[in-house]
């Protein structure tokens, strides 16, 4: 079982919880997920990307979003509660080298999955600029800790609420028009975001990484669930990926594939929202 030791709201829908996890925490390296079963006989796996990690106190940080019944469910949990599995970490790691100049790109939920990343190029020696957006200023998440670690940091909100009213990628094509232009970019977030990101980059050359969070089930390439085209040839997100060259990526039918469930899996999760409500109230009536 493994135990949170700590939960936070970072904002609406999307938490924040340490999970004590060791021997994760000691073998995990930037860009790799875990899967997260809630219960132990019941209950589907979820891919979460490992957002922070200390291998000395034994601990791992996960943020979700509760955009469906299972992450609903883990929303409810608090510290003391247990997960049933944790299984990671997995997905191959960000290659990280120095490079020279990096733009990481975070769009919403995506700025925590990137923390990692910044986290590795930062160390590497290279200069670091990051662009974070999200649709006004109460979705921003990790922006002191982005803060910290940046060299240049870009805030876009598609409101005006907070730094600047606008998309990401409006100045990651300024970045990309100067000389010297960036040497590589990362970006994670919506589908349409990174899509976006990478038709941002393509006409300066500029190499372009996703990170792809697509359906997945088993996490070791053998429902095929998660499969993608990139290049032209099938690849599998959890053994082959996560990230990619955005470039390669085809991004209308990973989107498409990607809406496969959405009225199942709104429908699970009305039904999840009703029965959390009717047991926390028996619970409060005790």
């Amino acid at each position: 079982m493994f135990e949170i030791i700590q939960k936070k709201q970072l904002s609406a829908d999307v938490f924040y919880m340490k999970v004590k996890a060791p021997d994760i925490a000691r073998n995990r390296k930037a860009g790799q997920f875990v899967l997260v079963q809630l219960d132990t006989e019941f209950g589907e796996r979820v891919p979460l990307t490992i957002a922070d990690a200390n291998a000395e106190e034994g601990w791992i940080a996960l943020v979700f979003q509760a955009v469906g019944a299972t992450t609903l469910k883990l929303s409810y949990k608090n510290e003391g509660d247990s997960l049933a599995a944790i299984l990671g970490p997995l997905g191959n790691p960000t290659h990280i080298e120095k490079v020279g100049t990096v733009v990481c790109v975070g769009g919403g939920i995506g700025v925590a999955p990137l923390h990692p990343i910044v986290q590795a190029y930062k160390n590497a020696g290279n200069k670091v600029i990051v662009i974070m957006g999200a649709r006004n200023k109460d979705l921003l998440i990790f922006e002191d800790e982005m803060r910290s670690l940046a060299d240049e940091l870009y805030i876009m909100t598609d409101d005006g609420s907070a730094g600047t009213k606008g998309l990401v990628t409006e100045p990651l094509k300024t970045l990309c028009e100067q000389n010297p232009k960036p040497d590589e970019v990362v970006a994670i977030g919506p589908p349409i975001m990174m899509k976006f990101c990478a038709a941002t980059t393509k006409p300066y050359n500029v190499h372009t990484v996703v990170s792809l969070n697509t359906i997945m089930i088993d996490g070791t390439g053998m429902c095929g669930g998660c499969r993608v085209s990139i290049g032209g040839e099938t690849k599998f997100v959890c053994v082959d990926g996560p990230e990619f060259d955005g470039h390669l990526v085809d991004w209308d039918n990973m989107m498409l594939r990607m809406k496969a469930f959405k009225n199942r899996e709104q429908e699970d999760m009305h039904k999840c929202r009703m029965q959390l409500q009717a047991d926390s109230l028996k619970g409060g009536a005790k």
